[in-house]
């Protein structure tokens, strides 16, 4: 039996996993080079694009690929079938979900030094992108997270807006929205004023942060 080509490895690892991998883990993984293991993935993305009637889809989230379900079937799947948020980064991706975007200073002085961790651990379960805005971090979120809380939007700014919507209508702010989701004293969580943004920050083209750095 002849051995299985790289498409079908990266296809098989990635719906194993069961998370976002990035491009160097991969090529560490198969022994490839990364521009390999990229051209490999945008082939295996166009091929599943073409399947008739198939419910996964291959996406690039802020440099990570990941295999997921298409956000047109997210919602047949029942409750209790779906990959939950671990509880404690509840609060802190709704912070980011009302400010964005975000400077992950600003989340630090709402919540603490646990925020760096909270940060790293979205953006690998491929919940929030994390940029540079000169020597600013800023915070959004991605289409994934959308999903996951059933918002019609994928649009960083026009998540924020349904996300503030959501809080007016409950009447709460945002620190109380968070810390409601969160299961968090509000006490918790200390409000910090949002902190501007360039009028020309662009998110499409800012640089994305590596997962490794701090």
């Amino acid at each position: 039996m002849s051995e299985p080509g790289l498409q079908t490895l990266l296809e098989s690892t990635l719906f194993a996993a069961g998370r976002s991998l990035s491009v160097e883990e991969l090529s560490a993984a198969f022994d490839v080079t990364p521009g390999t293991v990229v051209a490999s993935l945008e082939a295996l993305q166009n091929t599943m694009k073409r399947r008739r009637g198939g419910a996964l889809q291959l996406t690039d989230v802020s440099g990570r690929w990941v295999m997921e379900v298409k956000p047109k079937l997210a919602g047949h799947i029942p409750s209790s079938f779906r990959t939950e948020i671990p509880q404690r980064l509840l609060a802190p991706v709704a912070l980011i979900a009302y400010h964005q975007p975000m400077a992950q200073s600003q989340l630090v002085e709402m919540i603490g030094q646990r925020a760096y961790e909270h940060v790293r651990e979205l953006s690998i379960l491929g919940l929030v992108s994390r940029r540079w805005e000169g020597r600013t971090r800023r915070l959004t979120t991605t289409r994934r997270f959308a999903e996951y809380f059933g918002c019609p939007f994928a649009e960083s700014k026009k998540v924020r807006k349904w996300f503030r919507e959501q809080a007016t209508n409950a009447n709460l702010t945002g620190a109380e929205l968070a810390a409601a989701i969160g299961g968090e004293e509000s006490g918790d969580i200390q409000d910090a004023p949002e902190v501007p943004v360039s009028e020309d920050w662009d998110e499409e083209s800012a640089e994305i942060i590596a997962d490794e750095d701090e």
